[in-house]
């Protein structure tokens, strides 16, 4: 029997009780399942609370479901709480009701609400789950991911547990019971109001004092107020800065200009080089072209060395400019990083912030200095560098490289047979014959070394003479020989071989064998003679002929020839 019941029958059956049983057989018909109704705390015991909620019989809620993360509320008899039914009567003849149930029903209406107008909710992170935390929103349980705890990342959550928090919900839905939101969208939501409030009271070009907050490879975060600007390392210093703590540490106080402000992504970007004088104004009077200064390599490339010439002033050397002889080597194996250098300036750029500078013009030309010294018609000795299929590069004084082409060296045989008696490392002798200094270009001869054998055994010959060879060898095409009494060779075609064709036959003659011919062409500068043995055989026709021979003689041309044959015999006796 509920309470409202005992108090009628215990008083009589007057007109106002009648009335107050009447009204609480209302509210009883009221109560539905899964509906959150109001009730009186009737009694405490133990850990328990005895509610009546207008039903049959009362209910009991564990005291733990009036306290949790972020409230402690203590209940006594006659307070008004609010339930949640979940039976209106249960096996044992009580209200199975909930206070927790109740409370995440009523949070869940305001939850929605909130989630509509996009408005922020207040919660408590009480626990730690996989992947995030679970907070407490005045009874329902949202997940906090562990990303959205923050901007940056936290390592310990410990000293936000238990304390009331606004959170963002991202995400939610009732049927499931999930709800999920975000710590870090509030916090940038704020983060971003000040910084646009702090923006607004800056100014480009304005110089404001700061505090390095954190140094990384491209630069520093300054902080200037409660908003960070970017110190780039280009913006440090006008001379190269390799890291940022060159410059900075980290606590520091900074005087730094505000070179330019990003109002919509609120990025402050600040320079400190800004403040000094810029030590390219007047430069290019302050390094003429073609002077030369000692400078410091600062950095190495693949395409050259920088070299400081004064702080803020840096200057490349060029690969190609770094050595007269070395032309596909790293700048590396040239100089070293804080090395000294002196250098030639090439060229100044004052609009472009560039200085072109020279190493090796700082040092004598190799091959002025070879010329100089080693004039044409010298001498020289040097090692095979390597064999190509054109001649031998020969390695000189100096560091420079000499070429002895085929064609030099030898004067009787050809190149391409010749350069096989050569090896790489050998040491050899040969003569300078030409040093171009602008295409750095040396040409060498060793058949030059023994003399033009050409210009001394051609001594006395000339064309139109005749000579006695000697037939070193037989082919298809025609005969070798040598002229005896000299060091000269040629070759006899096979049309040359004789007057009448049935004679021009190769095989009539043998080697060892002595021809007479006549020479045709001589020519000292090609190096060239040629002989014709059907050249001197019409010579002597037409010379007896007119020799022993006439018109009205009535000797045939075979007795002519006859006489003149004779006649040659007995001179050669």
């Amino acid at each position: 029997m509920s309470a409202g019941l005992q108090r009628v029958t215990e008083g009589g059956s007057s007109r106002e009780d009648f009335a107050a049983l009447l009204e609480e057989s209302f509210r009883q018909h009221e109560i539905t399942e899964g509906s959150v109704v109001k009730g009186r705390v009737v009694a405490i015991e133990k850990d328990v609370a005895v509610i009546d909620i207008g039903a049959k019989t009362e209910g009991r809620v564990a005291l733990k479901e009036f306290t949790g993360p972020g409230r402690e509320q203590a209940i006594t008899v006659g307070d008004e709480v609010e339930v949640y039914v979940d039976r209106i009567e249960n096996a044992l003849g009580e209200a199975v009701i909930s206070r927790d149930k109740a409370r995440r029903e009523e949070s869940w209406v305001k939850l929605e609400k909130a989630f509509e107008n996009n408005e922020r909710v207040s919660g408590t992170i009480f626990n730690q789950v996989k992947g995030g935390y679970t907070v407490d929103l005045d009874g329902a349980v949202a997940f906090l991911p562990r990303s959205q705890v923050d901007i940056r990342p936290v390592r310990d959550v410990t000293p936000l547990m238990g304390t009331p928090q606004p959170f963002q919900i991202l995400k939610m839905d009732r049927r499931r019971g999930n709800i999920v939101v975000s710590r870090r969208t509030v916090l940038e939501e704020s983060r971003a109001e000040q910084r646009s409030e702090l923006v607004a009271n800056l100014e480009e070009g304005q110089v404001i004092d700061g505090v390095v907050k954190n140094i990384t490879e491209y630069g520093a975060f300054v902080d200037l107020g409660g908003i960070d600007g970017l110190l780039h390392v280009t913006d440090m210093a006008w001379r190269r800065v390799n890291h940022p703590s060159e410059v900075v540490n980290i606590g520091q106080t900074v005087k730094v200009k505000i070179i330019k402000i990003n109002h919509e992504t609120h990025r402050i970007s600040l320079g400190i080089k800004q403040l000094l004088a810029d030590p390219w104004e007047g430069i290019a009077a302050r390094y003429p072209v073609n002077a030369k200064l000692k400078g410091r390599v600062t950095n190495i490339t693949d395409y050259g060395a920088f070299v400081e010439l004064e702080p803020g002033i840096e200057g490349l050397i060029h690969v190609s400019e770094m050595s007269w002889t070395k032309k596909n080597v790293h700048p590396g194996k040239i100089v070293s990083t804080s090395q000294e250098v002196e250098v030639q300036i090439l060229e100044v750029d004052p609009v472009k912030r560039r200085i072109s500078l020279g190493l090796k013009q700082t040092l004598q030309n190799p091959w002025e200095a070879f010329a100089e010294k080693h004039p044409t018609g010298t001498e020289v000795e040097g090692e095979v560098k390597n064999k190509t299929e054109f001649g031998l590069f020969i390695g000189l004084e100096g560091d420079v490289d000499g070429m002895v082409h085929l064609s030099d060296l030898d004067w009787n045989r050809p190149g391409e047979q010749v350069i096989d008696e050569f090896k790489k490392g050998d040491v050899v002798r040969a003569q300078v014959l030409d040093v171009d200094v602008e295409k750095e270009r040396i040409s060498l001869g060793i058949k030059q070394l023994a003399g033009d054998p050409f210009a001394d055994a051609g001594e006395g010959i000339r064309k139109g003479q005749v000579v006695t060879c000697e037939v070193l060898e037989v082919k298809d095409s025609g005969i070798e020989v040598k002229i005896v009494d000299s060091d000269l060779s040629t070759f006899i075609r096979r049309a040359d071989l004789a007057r009448e064709r049935n004679d021009q036959r190769p095989e009539r003659f043998a080697a060892g064998e002595k021809v007479d011919a006549r020479v045709t062409q001589f020519d000292r500068k090609a190096r060239r003679v040629q002989l014709s043995i059907k050249a001197l055989e019409m010579a002597e026709e037409k010379e007896a002929i007119a020799q022993y021979g006439s018109a009205d003689s009535g000797a045939s041309l075979g007795d002519i020839l006859g006489a003149a044959l004779k006649a040659r015999a007995g001179d050669k006796k």
